[in-house]
């Protein structure tokens, strides 16, 4: 990691309508971090990820990118969203999910050009589902699913790679191995995950952010290992430590 700024959130507010779900919140996220964002439902955990991506505009405070809006440097961000549904019937392949993020204007018949198509391929076989390429994505397993998804976020060479809840819906032998494919990314990028599990998460992030509407940031090293109570009085897999928000 580096001192090079990727993303600065400073003293941001942000509330829906009269509800508000981030208070005054302040993130500085350096270049090749690897940070686990966690918290209670409703704490404001994909808020502040949909504030990153300029999705949202905060109500006070500011958002940067490498010093710019969000909105400017959305092709420095790849991004995998917590629930991607698909029609079970739509016959929609592997390769399909990679090569459509790369339609930018309306058509009937999307025209690929062959450096996209070998990029696609390269990137599912970097990602280990390379043989899958022409199988429909709904035949896929949670895991192989998660690759391919992860695979289409990485389509644009992004700097910065967001994750709402990779392993929300892969058994524990799967999520540890999408965690140890992110820790690889990681010596390439920034990485900025949403998680239950850092007890899981732990052996792979180098600092954890703590949301619930208020927020306190701190290094793995500071976590306690041991199990304890829950965070946030929530049923969590988590482990004690003193962000006491």
């Amino acid at each position: 990691m580096n001192n090079t700024e990727a993303v600065a959130i400073n003293q941001v507010t942000f509330s829906y309508e009269n509800d508000v779900v981030l208070n005054d919140v302040s993130l500085t996220i350096n270049e090749n971090d690897f940070i686990a964002v966690i918290g209670p439902n409703g704490g404001g955990k994909t808020t502040l990820l949909r504030l990153m991506l300029g999705l949202l505009n905060p109500v006070k405070g500011s958002v940067k990118i490498y010093g710019k809006n969000p909105s400017r440097q959305r092709h420095l961000m790849g991004y995998v969203p917590q629930f991607v549904n698909f029609d079970k019937n739509f016959p929609i392949r592997v390769i399909d999910t990679l090569t459509l993020s790369l339609v930018k204007n309306l058509s009937i018949l999307p025209f690929y050009r062959k450096n996209e198509i070998e990029k696609s391929m390269s990137l599912l076989n970097e990602l280990g589902i390379q043989k899958l390429a022409y199988n429909s994505f709904n035949s896929l397993s949670g895991g192989q699913k998660q690759r391919a998804l992860i695979a289409r976020a990485l389509l644009n060479n992004p700097r910065i790679l967001v994750l709402d809840e990779p392993t929300a819906s892969v058994d524990p032998l799967m999520e540890k191995d999408i965690y140890q494919l992110l820790y690889k990314l990681n010596e390439k990028m920034t990485i900025i995950l949403v998680s239950h599990d850092i007890g899981f998460v732990s052996a792979y992030i180098n600092r954890v952010a703590c949301i619930n509407k208020l927020i306190s940031v701190h290094d793995i090293d500071e976590i306690s290992r041991s199990d304890s109570q829950n965070l946030y009085s929530e049923n969590m897999r988590i482990i004690t430590h003193s962000c006491k928000l």
